[in-house]
């Protein structure tokens, strides 16, 4: 079983920047592809960026250009670097996982990110 915790978020103002981290323990070398989701009250749960095992990204539009994803697989960590913050970047940022040869995922307990204009 691989449990996610992330980790970084906090308040930051409009313009500003913040890195997000997700560390997988457990069974980490099977973690297949990894996303970002976020959630603002009110809101459905939204996909913000994938990575894959293989290292292919996807970002959704409203993020492109500003938010970045990486993984380092030895550490099963992935991190989310997000920059030019907007107050609508504002919500509850969760990682999630899945596995090689498994239908299962994990998530994470999600972190607050809060953008001040």
């Amino acid at each position: 079983q691989v449990q996610l915790v992330e980790s970084g978020g906090g308040l930051v103002q409009a313009g500003g920047s913040l890195t997000l981290s997700c560390a997988a323990s457990g069974s980490r070398f099977n973690i297949n592809n990894i996303r970002w989701y976020r959630q603002a009250p009110g809101k459905q749960r939204e996909l913000v960026a994938s990575i894959t095992r293989g290292g292919i990204t996807v970002y959704a539009d409203s993020v492109k250009g500003r938010f970045t994803i990486s993984r380092e697989m030895f550490k099963g960590t992935v991190y989310l670097q997000m920059n030019s913050l907007k107050p609508e970047d504002t919500a509850v940022y969760y990682c999630n996982a899945d596995f090689l040869g498994s239908p299962d995922r994990s998530w994470g307990q999600g972190t607050q990110v809060t953008v001040s204009s």
